[in-house]
């Protein structure tokens, strides 16, 4: 598993660890800024519902394609100037929505922004594994899970201050991207560390050595995205209001962000495997005990442990690569997990809505609920990868 020529780094790339986490947590604010306003832009155009999807779709499947072209890009460019490329290719994208409303235009604005935006991540998340030393490595990763869910739940707040009428939002959030790229690439002249290239065989190589690894993120996509998409809807139907499903997602979110330095000292001071195991069992309950909780206040408190619990499946997944993988697979294992999210969080919003709509409300919670209760018992039963 390990490249050769590679040894475990003693010493934290301070620098590193600074742009990957300022580059993502900026992505991140973007990107919760503008998933919702694009809807609400397009719904104010008169576009339909059904073509408002697809343009979501659109970034779905930019997503894919970045993983595909992953090896290709980083066996040819610097991991440092690919991440600058695409904060810029983001910003570009961003501009792009504010200065036209041309719809074909769009579709392809989401698209390359779905693109670049995988790239940020997915080398991203192969460098900070590379520039941290092992000791180190569950806090980092809990900082960087930390800045990305802020980011997330930050972004939404957004939108009453630039509202969603005008292309001010986009613009703002291109400009501010933009800033962070040069920022970037600032921090990157005193780096010290960088990913090796990987390869497509190298992505397929690490689905075959770390089966449970790519089966804590899907099912950790499968939670994420049942708890904010689905599970507001069962809120409703259980006779809560729309603005109580509404709090529920905030409510979700902030939690989930101080959750994770907490998360990433325990992986670093306690066994990472039982660490895991803790939080796929936790979220489980959670998911499960959502019909039998009918105290509004309780419902919150509920919800927040849920999905720091879920979310800390990911900071658990992160570590581990770092832990166990080294050099290009480090590269392959992130393009790895960005498609086990993309499955995980397909499955997690299709599948529960679908039981939703066949055994009631309340089967929602409980079949993703049962879903981490067996992923809870097959990772604790099974060898670590």
């Amino acid at each position: 598993m390990q490249s050769a020529g590679h040894t475990e780094i003693t010493m934290p790339d301070w620098s590193a660890i600074a742009a990957v986490v300022l580059g993502v947590t900026a992505f991140s604010v973007a990107q919760g800024l503008t998933y919702p306003l694009i809807s609400l832009t397009l719904e104010a155009r008169g576009i339909s519902t059904t073509l408002i999807g697809l343009n979501a779709v659109g970034f779905a499947i930019g997503l894919g394609a970045a993983t595909l072209t992953l090896g290709a890009l980083t066996a040819r460019f610097r991991a440092d100037r690919l991440i600058i490329a695409s904060l810029i290719g983001c910003s570009l994208c961003l501009a792009t929505f504010a200065a036209t409303s041309s719809l074909a235009t769009w579709f392809l604005a989401r698209f390359l922004l779905g693109y670049f935006a995988s790239m940020i991540f997915m080398i991203g998340e192969a460098w900070l594994n590379a520039a941290c030393p092992d000791r180190l490595r569950g806090r980092i990763s809990g900082i960087y899970g930390a800045g990305m869910c802020a980011g997330f739940a930050a972004g939404p707040l957004a939108i009453p201050l630039l509202g969603s009428e005008s292309g001010f939002g986009f613009a703002i959030s291109a400009i501010y991207l933009a800033i962070v790229a040069f920022a970037t690439a600032m921090l990157m002249f005193s780096t010290r560390t960088t990913p090796e290239p990987s390869s497509t065989r190298d992505l397929f190589r690490f689905f075959k050595a770390a089966p449970l690894l790519i089966l804590m993120v899907f099912a950790f996509g499968f939670a994420d995205i049942a708890a904010i998409s689905a599970m507001p809807v069962y809120f409703v139907k259980m006779g809560h209001s729309e603005a109580f499903a509404a709090l529920s997602v905030t409510i979700l979110a902030l939690p989930t962000a101080l959750a994770q330095p907490f998360i990433g000292l325990a992986l670093d001071r306690l066994p990472r495997h039982g660490v895991a195991i803790a939080a796929s069992l936790t979220a489980a309950l959670g998911f499960l005990a959502i019909p039998f909780i009918e105290h509004p206040v309780l419902i919150l408190i509920d919800y927040a442990l849920m999905g720091g619990a879920a979310f800390s499946l990911y900071t658990c997944a992160l570590t581990m690569l770092g832990e166990t993988f080294r050099g290009g697979m480090l590269v392959a294992g992130s393009a790895a997990y960005s498609l086990a999210y993309a499955i995980g969080s397909g499955a997690g919003s299709g599948l529960t809505g679908s039981i939703m709509a066949a055994g009631g409300p309340a089967a929602g919670p409980l079949c993703v609920g049962a879903a981490l209760l067996a992923f809870t018992a097959l990772f604790a039963f099974s060898r670590r990868s």
